[in-house]
């Protein structure tokens, strides 16, 4: 006998409520029209008595009984302008008024009701399909995981054995030592964004503001980026020159850019295009800017790039590689540092523009 995850069982409990709450929709619509029968009925039997009452009356008119006497045992009947019997008008008003005013009460009480259990069967569908969401992206992201954790391990271990096995020569030796590195360094990456995106979403982050010339870290990051960019026939541009002292935390600054520029790679791989850093004192702080002449995004995913596992839509119903954490991290560092992430695209194949803003005061960086 196996046991369901508990993610399952999350799912057949809510599907459960969805039955449950659209039978008590068809059991409120049903009461509705159940009321609504049972107070025309009700108003149609009164009129019956109403009817019995007029008929009895008229008869004792007719055995001579005072009007007086008559109107006392049915004081609903009352004589017209030439002295015959009849149901008063208002009688027959107020039983309609009552049979309009029941209605309306339990039309408006089952109209609340129908609200509520609407809204409810809503939120519980939407939950649904979101977390279908969530979990086709995991397991995209997961396979894609898989791969390159794969990748580098069955190099290092190849390098590995040949080290051992083969004893090679000095410089095959040094080549090897080299794409071992390189493999470890894209490990530790893959690592460090797993880790960082579940620190970074469940607050679990302190951040340190210090001074620093933001132009320095570029180009830092350009410099260890330019190799990587080279290799992918992309060329890598750093405008960012003019020193800029900025208020933030450096290791932050530092993710938020590495992020970006590796994200322009990847994406301006496919056709050899320019990948462009670049900065600017904007109204309330400093806007860094990432422009790449890349495979672009469908202008509504602008906002969805962001989210966790989200990966670049090229509207051709393929998605781009990546593992849909880097700027899910750029976006969460960019709220605890009060910032914003924005992003921009004319549309597939027309190149994107990343641009993060820090709220902080900046001027020129001393020498």
């Amino acid at each position: 006998m196996t046991t369901p995850l508990p993610s399952e069982t999350g799912r057949v409990v809510r599907f459960t409520m969805i039955g449950l709450l659209a039978f008590s929709v068809l059991q409120v619509c049903w009461w509705l029209v159940d009321q609504s029968h049972y107070a025309a009925g009700t108003t149609n039997m009164v009129r019956a008595l109403y009817s019995a009452d007029l008929m009895a009356a008229r008869r004792l008119q007719v055995a001579g009984v005072p009007a007086d006497e008559i109107s006392g045992y049915f004081p609903h009947v009352v004589p017209d302008t030439e002295g015959r019997l009849m149901i008063a008008p208002a009688a027959t008003d107020q039983l309609e008024a009552d049979r309009g005013a029941h209605v309306t009460q339990y039309t408006w009480e089952s109209g609340f009701f129908l609200l509520v259990l609407a809204g409810s069967i809503g939120v519980l569908w939407r939950g649904l399909r979101e977390e279908r969401e969530v979990r086709r992206q995991q397991d995209n992201f997961l396979a894609l995981v898989s791969h390159q954790f794969k990748t580098p391990l069955a190099s290092l271990r190849l390098s590995a054995e040949t080290l051992v096995k083969r004893q090679p020569p000095p410089d095959y030796t040094r080549q090897l030592s080299k794409r071992m590195i390189e493999d470890v360094v894209r490990l530790e990456r893959m690592v460090t964004k797993i880790l960082d995106s579940a620190r970074l979403e469940r607050g679990r982050v302190e951040f340190q503001k210090t001074r620093f010339d933001l132009a320095d870290t570029a180009a830092q990051i350009v410099a260890q980026l330019e190799e990587t960019a080279r290799e992918r026939g992309v060329k890598l541009i750093n405008r960012l020159t003019t020193p800029i002292e900025i208020d933030a935390d450096s290791i932050a600054v530092d993710t938020v850019l590495r992020n970006l520029l590796e994200n322009a790679i990847a994406a301006s791989a496919e056709n050899k295009g320019e990948v462009t850093l670049s900065a600017a004192p904007v109204a309330d702080g400093i806007a860094v800017t990432v422009s790449d002449t890349g495979v672009g995004f469908v202008p509504s995913d602008a906002r969805r790039l962001f989210e966790k596992f989200h990966r670049l839509d090229t509207g051709d119903r393929q998605s781009h590689g990546g593992t849909g954490l880097g700027l899910f991290i750029v976006a969460r560092i960019m709220h605890f540092e009060k910032g914003r992430a924005e992003a921009y695209s004319g549309g597939p194949g027309q190149g994107a523009t990343f641009t993060v803003t820090w709220p902080v005061t900046t001027g020129a960086a001393h020498p």
